[in-house]
Parts: C-alpha cells; sequence; structure tokens
C-alpha cells in the first residue's frame, strides 16, 4: 500500500494560534499553549496520521522584531522550519486586525515559492460579516493554494484541513514509528510544561524573561521518575513573584506541573524545582540546545 509523508511548516505571527491548531491536527496536546503571545521558542515537529499518510508538522515560534539574542534565535527557527516544506499554512487570527507583526509574516512569505495553504483561526469569535472580506484580501496578496476557516479551539474545520494537507504529501515511507507524536525528548516535555506553567500562573514579563532547565532527571527501579528542574530569571525581583508569599506561588506552580509530566509519561513523578538568579541566562549557549534552538549571533 501507498504510503506518504511530508514536511508542514506551520507559521504565525505570535498568539495566532499556531499551537493550538498543531495539537488539533495530532489529536493529542504536542505543544504547550497559553493566551500569552510567544509562547513557542523552539521548533517542534508533531506527527501527524491521516490513514497512510503520516504528516511531519512544524510548529515554529511566532514571527515578530527580535531585540535580543533570544528572539534572534527564535525567529531564525521560525523562517528555518519553512525551509524544504512540503506546505506552508500561514495561520492568521481571523479576529484581529492585520497589525504590524502580522505584516511582518506577510512581507516575508511574498517571495517564497512553497505551496501555501492559508489558515484564518478563531472564526468562532471573528465576526462573520468580516471574515470574507478578510480573507479575499490575503487571498489576493499571498495567492495561496488553498484557503481554510477553521477553530482550532473547537475543532471546527480541523479536519477538511488535515484531509487536504494529507493530500498534499508526496509519497515516501514513514519516517517516525505510528505511535510517535512528537521529536521532542521527554526531558524538553517536561521543561516545556513547567514553562508553560509559568505563563499560566505569572503575568507582566515574568515568564519572557525566564527559562526552565532540567538539571537532574532519574528513573527509579519502582517506576517512578526523579526530575529537578532550575527556573532562571533575570532579576531578584522575580524570584519574589515566583516564589509567591511562603512559596506557595512555586508550589502550585510545581503541582501543576508534575501531575502534567506525569500525565505525559504516564508515570508517578516526584519534581523539585528551583528558582535561580542569573541576569545573563539567555547567553547560555547549552541552555539553546537544551531547549532545541540554534545560537544567534
Amino acid at each position: 500500500m501507498t504510503t506518504r509523508c511530508g514536511l508542514v511548516a506551520v507559521l504565525g505571527a505570535p498568539n495566532a494560534g499556531k499551537s493550538t491548531l498543531v495539537n488539533a491536527l495530532v489529536g493529542q496536546k504536542v505543544a504547550i499553549v497559553s493566551p500569552k503571545a510567544q509562547t513557542t521558542r523552539a521548533r517542534l515537529m508533531g506527527i501527524a496520521i491521516a490513514e497512510q499518510t503520516q504528516m511531519l508538522l512544524v510548529d515554529t515560534p511566532g514571527i515578530f522584531t527580535p531585540h535580543r539574542r533570544l528572539d534572534r534565535a527564535m525567529v531564525k527557527a521560525a523562517w528555518e522550519g519553512a525551509e524544504d516544506a512540503d506546505r506552508l499554512v500561514l495561520v492568521i487570527d481571523a479576529a484581529a486586525k492585520v497589525g504590524p507583526r502580522v505584516e511582518q509574516v506577510l512581507e516575508g512569505l511574498e517571495n517564497r515559492t512553497e505551496p501555501l495553504i492559508l489558515v484564518l483561526n478563531k472564526v468562532d469569535i471573528a465576526k462573520k460579516e468580516d471574515l470574507l472580506l478578510f480573507a479575499t484580501k490575503l487571498s489576493e496578496r499571498l495567492k495561496p493554494d488553498e484557503i481554510f476557516m477553521v477553530s482550532a479551539t473547537t475543532g471546527d474545520g480541523v479536519a477538511a484541513l488535515k484531509a487536504a494537507l494529507a493530500g498534499a504529501m508526496p509519497e515516501s515511507p514513514w519516517h517516525f514509528p505510528d505511535d510517535q507524536l512528537s521529536d521532542a525528548t521527554d526531558r524538553m516535555v517536561a521543561a516545556e510544561l513547567t514553562r508553560e506553567q509559568l505563563y499560566l500562573q505569572l503575568h507582566a514579563e515574568v515568564p519572557y524573561s525566564s527559562a526552565v532547565e532540567t538539571e537532574k532527571w532519574e528513573d527509579r527501579k519502582d517506576g517512578s521518575t526523579v526530575i529537578h528542574q532550575q527556573i532562571l530569571i533575570e532579576r531578584d525581583s522575580q524570584k519574589a513573584i515566583i516564589l509567591g508569599k511562603g512559596g506557595t506561588r512555586l508550589k502550585a506552580i510545581g503541582q501543576a506541573s508534575r501531575e502534567a509530566i506525569a500525565e505525559h509519561l504516564g508515570r508517578k513523578v516526584h519534581l523539585f524545582l528551583h528558582v535561580k538568579v542569573n541576569p545573563r541566562w539567555d547567553e547560555d549557549r547549552g541552555l539553546y540546545k537544551d531547549i532545541g534552538l540554534d545560537w544567534a549571533d
């Protein structure tokens, strides 16, 4: 029986819903999500299957104007994720207007030759009377092969998009086993799940000024796993925010993260979180490697 396999790069401005869409296409959570922009930092591959077709979905960081080394590495990862893709999927927030960040993505795509699929996401909260005009203007500018209106949150339109992507993949052997959902290691996923809680439970700039590093990982004979992670932040004032009164905030972050990691691993997890102030954590080459980013000059 003929099999198909191909690479799909999912691009867009921050907070367009790329990670939520990747999770919906895979059918299971492989990328962390939060209501905040720029949650995704590295290229993460979700693996979706439709009958005899395997789609390698590259969930890229949002494209924005970079101001520091980490920003540059994230934007570089986004555009590199589009290279050699069999299909580019541009995700646009249909409930928002075309602002500077979306304009930056549109400009970057105008001269690319890869086949493009335009996805207007969040149609469940968009004004219906604006959708057609919005789609027409973007279609005239980008000339995509197809346009889909979806809600990655509710699942509306996702099946049709998945079927179209499957039909566009080239004939090829599968690159991964049929039970593998992502190319991320368990260590990387564990760090990402803790970082997700920083975005969900903290406010203002703190999540963006932090990183999570897995220091120690021990699989015990009783079937449980012991994990020690460092939460790296830039200033002492941020440490106080993460700890919370009497350490209550850190405890809540740890509990939620431990439960999520245990669910991912399918076994009991003992999680220990430590908060460390390092004003130059984003200059650590080793950390970039751990989170799957290339060093950016």
